[in-house]
């Protein structure tokens, strides 16, 4: 057994102490977590150094990896202790991240491919928070309650695993206090808008978004973190949203993504084409569907009642379709009109050359009207609310953020925004227009 498994393994059993809090009280935790700390203060030589140092630890001589988890995780039992935060998600959390480690570990020692070790982090980050968030009401609310309750925990576990996998992609290996935070901070959240799951429902979710993820890493159209963005992105959408707000992201998803590997090679001889072969990574994703989730999360929190206001959810469902309308409107018109060599400045309509921030030609915009009216056609077919004047305000709303999307590249990108900016802020503008537009034409009506 190798250094890293077993300090994993002697990490993840602490871990198991985050059971004290359920068990015995916030008072007994408290001393044990002063226990914990104090040994990790006072240790810096000799075989238990050794056990828990990470590499890093060695410079100074003291725990300093341990100590950050410690702390991290009492943190998170501060705020449980002091918020909304169930006792479930805070032992949830812990256990989450302590055992998806031990179960990364183990799989770095059979496997060097990237995608199965990921895979086995997930599950054994899920299984753990399953465990430790199953126990934790079987203790405070007996054993009888688990049934109501575990597709919501499977949720919550999935939720908080795909999180915990692509920030450990994105951030430094020994990052996990900062991993933990994040995740119970994303838990409770999700559990606050109270999602009604039953097993069957959260069985096909997970089936649905662990295939679509496969499928966009085995194109190449996403990379590690973009296929876990995406992923967790759609399973947020179809469990707080539904099958319909899943149609529309994927939508974007699919034909953005595919829409990258058209003509590539004329766009390499350009100097135009996405880097690592098109594959899209966490930026580009959350550039693009950052706003639409975040509508997601409002319609849920809408329809929960969590705002201190009464807000109409139809709302929330035009600007998600008017962020994912320009998301596709800019995606298209850029992938298609980045072909032609006769763009022309939006601002000044001189000629620029070829993925010149800011270049548009008439093909491009013609590609990108015919995206957003692709994102209205799905919305229109799926949503009652969506009527005719809705599918044709969701392509106008379309159309604005794809300009505004060159406009800000025209002006402002390079500068004071990245390509990643400008998209959120696109997309946002698409989602305003849109929400405005349906409401200015409800006050009217």
């Amino acid at each position: 057994m190798t250094a890293p498994v077993r300090r994993a393994g002697v990490f993840a059993a602490l871990c198991t102490l985050a059971l004290v809090v359920p068990l015995f009280g916030t008072p007994v935790a408290v001393a044990v977590a002063a226990v914990v700390l104090l040994g990790a203060g006072v240790i810096s030589d000799g075989p238990v150094f050794d056990l828990l140092a990470y590499p890093g630890d060695y410079e100074d001589g003291r725990l300093y990896g341990l100590l950050t988890f410690v702390l991290a995780a009492v943190l998170l039992g501060v705020i449980a202790e002091t918020s909304s935060m169930s006792t479930a998600v805070f032992v949830g959390t812990v256990f989450l991240v302590g055992y998806g480690d031990l179960g990364e570990q183990l799989a770095r020692q059979q496997t060097d491919h990237d995608v199965a070790r990921v895979t086995i982090f997930c599950l054994s980050a899920l299984t753990a928070a399953v465990a430790g968030q199953a126990a934790t009401v079987a203790i405070t609310d007996g054993t009888g309650a688990l049934e109501s309750v575990l597709p919501t925990l499977v949720f919550l576990a999935a939720s908080g695993a795909l999180l915990a996998a692509l920030l450990r992609d994105i951030l430094m290996l020994y990052d996990d206090p900062v991993v933990m935070l994040f995740v119970g901070l994303l838990l409770w959240l999700l559990a606050e808008l109270e999602p009604a799951l039953g097993a069957v429902e959260i069985t096909i979710a997970l089936a649905i978004t662990a295939a679509f993820g496969y499928v966009a890493y085995a194109l190449e159209t996403a990379s590690i973190a973009g296929m876990l963005t995406g992923v967790l992105l759609c399973l947020l959408t179809i469990i707080l949203g539904g099958y319909g707000w899943f149609a529309v992201l994927v939508s974007f998803f699919a034909i953005g993504g595919l829409s990258t590997k058209f003509r590539y090679d004329r766009k390499e001889d350009l100097g135009v084409a996405e880097e690592n072969n098109g594959a899209r990574g966490i930026g580009n994703v959350l550039g693009n569907a950052a706003v639409a989730i975040a509508a997601v999360l409002g319609y849920a929190a809408s329809s929960a009642t969590v705002f201190p206001i009464d807000l109409e959810p139809t709302l929330f469902l035009f600007a998600f379709a008017g962020s994912v309308a320009t998301a596709m409107s800019d995606t298209l018109s850029s992938e298609i009109g980045s072909i032609f060599e006769s763009p022309r400045l939006i601002t000044t309509l001189e000629p620029v050359d070829p993925g010149t921030d800011g270049g548009v030609t008439w093909q491009g915009e013609v590609a990108g009207l015919a995206g957003a009216a692709i994102v209205a056609l799905i919305s229109y077919g799926l949503f009652p609310e969506v009527e005719l004047i809705g599918a044709a305000i969701i392509v106008a709303a379309g159309f604005v953020g794809m300009t505004v999307d060159s406009l800000l590249g025209a002006t402002l990108e390079g500068t004071l925004l990245g390509n990643q900016g400008v998209n959120f802020l696109a997309t946002l503008s698409g989602a305003l227009a849109c929400a405005l537009l349906v409401l200015s034409f409800a006050v009217l009506g």
